[in-house]
């Protein structure tokens, strides 16, 4: 195993100089050609620091804890805790994940995790929704994921809801499509509300009045589908935005029914790029991603610099489907989301 002193040996400083920079304590001690010096001999010699020892060093585990609902058993979903996993790991950090969904309790899991130092917690929600933090977390650094903390005590990183349905309903309207409806969700959250916004917004912003017929706030049970038949009957949408992939089934069901050709006379866009209905659906399914990657990646690197009160500037950020925003841009931080072109809208 590599060590200091050979860091030192290789590169003529003194051990304690190689101890700054390696410990991120340079600036303003160890002149910057020096410290780059360091860190390309220390990564060449493929030097790996003592987690043990730096805890006692520093007072810090350089462990983090990850709570969330649902996410760790929603397949689609877990690219979230991929995204923590990974910039957890580049900053020399590892993340313990809890799944509190209601079968194991909230408040001794996070004891747990209190009980083995971490240095800080993500709190993560399903489908952007306000969340109430557990008051046992208020003393720690903590970053909200897909939710937003409804007292406003901490940052949070989200999808840009209104900015999906802004860029699907403009995608529908440059295939020219006169009767846009929009298969939305009934049950309230802070997505739903963001996405109908930017459908309104995106039909006006082309001179076109919105019109509630053309609306319909479903769940995902039977009677939705009889709600997406009765809009077909009434309305005759040549368009349809829905809230996500799953409600896309409704309107391939309802179009199949009265001999419409999804892609032809019925173009539809939905938001997830859910595998088993984005992939499965023929045509396939034009989509909006959802950056779960992202938000994970983002909110693990605004937690370490929270923890370090560094702004992590010299970080090499992953190649993304959608940009990361600055580690200092304005909270709720949000995620410009990527819309998936495949067969589903006229061309």
């Amino acid at each position: 195993m590599t060590t200091m002193k050979e860091i030192a040996e290789q590169t003529g400083v003194s051990v304690s100089t190689v101890s700054l920079v390696l410990n991120d304590r340079d600036a303003g001690r160890v002149k910057a050609s020096i410290a780059a010096q360091v860190r390309d001999t220390a990564r060449k010699l493929g030097y790996r620091p003592n987690p043990l020892a730096r805890s006692l060093r520093t007072s810090r585990t350089r462990i983090l804890a990850f709570v969330s609902e649902e996410i760790a058993t929603t397949p689609y979903a877990g690219g979230i805790i991929l995204g923590a996993q990974d910039a957890a790991s580049t900053l020399g950090y590892m993340l313990f994940t809890v799944n509190a969904d209601g079968r194991v309790d909230e408040e001794t899991e996070i004891a747990t995790l209190k009980r083995y130092g971490v240095d800080g917690f993500m709190y993560a929600k399903m489908s952007n929704r306000y969340a109430n933090v557990p008051s046992s977390l208020g003393d720690y650094p903590v970053v909200l994921v897909d939710a937003t903390d409804r007292e406003g005590r901490f940052p949070s990183i989200e999808p840009d809801e209104f900015r999906i349905a802004y860029d699907a309903t403009k995608r529908l309207i440059d295939a020219q499509c006169e009767r846009i409806a929009y298969v939305g969700c009934s049950e309230l959250m802070l997505a739903q509300d963001g996405r109908l916004e930017g459908y309104r917004r995106a039909l006006e912003d082309a001179g076109r009045k919105f019109d509630e017929r053309l609306v319909v706030n479903v769940l995902n049970n039977g009677p939705a589908l009889q709600a997406v038949s009765d809009l077909f009957d009434r309305e005759k949408p040549d368009g349809v935005f829905c809230f996500n992939d799953a409600r896309a089934w409704y309107v391939y069901e309802c179009a199949a029914r009265r001999e419409l050709t999804i892609g032809k006379d019925v173009s539809v866009v939905g938001v997830d790029n859910h595998r088993v209905f984005a992939e499965t659906f023929s045509p396939q399914l034009t989509t909006v991603e959802l950056p779960h990657y992202e938000m994970g990646y983002w909110a693990t690197c605004k937690l370490v610099s929270m923890i370090e009160d560094r702004d992590l500037s010299d970080l090499q950020l992953p190649h993304t489907t959608a940009a990361l925003p600055p580690l200092d841009a304005p909270i709720p931080a949000k995620i410009h989301c990527t819309l998936i072109e495949k067969e589903s809208v006229r061309r």
